[in-house]
């Protein structure tokens, strides 16, 4: 597969027919699904899941998304999303990049970045991020990659 960067965090899609609009393809609504499903696995795969969100009375919630949609997705296709965590400040933010290739063809069918903010689960407001958050997160986190000319 080629991936925008290296040692990704990959999960397989199924596109249902649950999943195609009027347009018949994958409604923008469902990618958007798909990138939550992608980060809530691959927090989980390091070990931050719900009950320690709760435990820690802290979670990750999305600040904004930005998707550029580049084809499309129809019913019965085989998908693959991966997710990167690129940046974190390790106090209130996270940026994660997000690639979805059909391996039918290698296409990419979307690129996406997240910008996810800590919040205190009791009372919704941003709140520092825990040391477990720090470390789990941060060891996940991309190095620096070069800037393209």
């Amino acid at each position: 597969m080629s991936w925008d960067l290296s040692n990704p965090f990959v999960i397989d899609i199924q596109v249902s027919a649950d999943d195609i609009d009027g347009l018949g393809h994958a409604n923008n609504a469902v990618y958007v699904s798909w990138l939550e499903r992608c980060a809530w696995r691959h927090s989980q795969y390091l070990g931050l899941d719900l009950s320690e969100y709760r435990r820690l009375d802290r979670a990750m919630a999305v600040l904004r998304h930005e998707i550029d949609y580049l084809a499309s997705a129809y019913e019965d296709q085989q998908l693959q999303m991966a997710t990167w965590i690129v940046e974190s400040d390790q106090r209130l933010k996270m940026d994660r990049r997000f690639q979805l290739i059909r391996p039918a063809d290698g296409v990419t069918l979307l690129r996406a970045k997240t910008t996810f903010v800590c919040i205190e689960l009791s009372s919704g407001k941003p709140k520092r991020m825990p040391p477990a958050f720090v470390e789990g997160y941060g060891a996940a986190l991309q190095p620096p990659f070069p800037m393209e000319l």
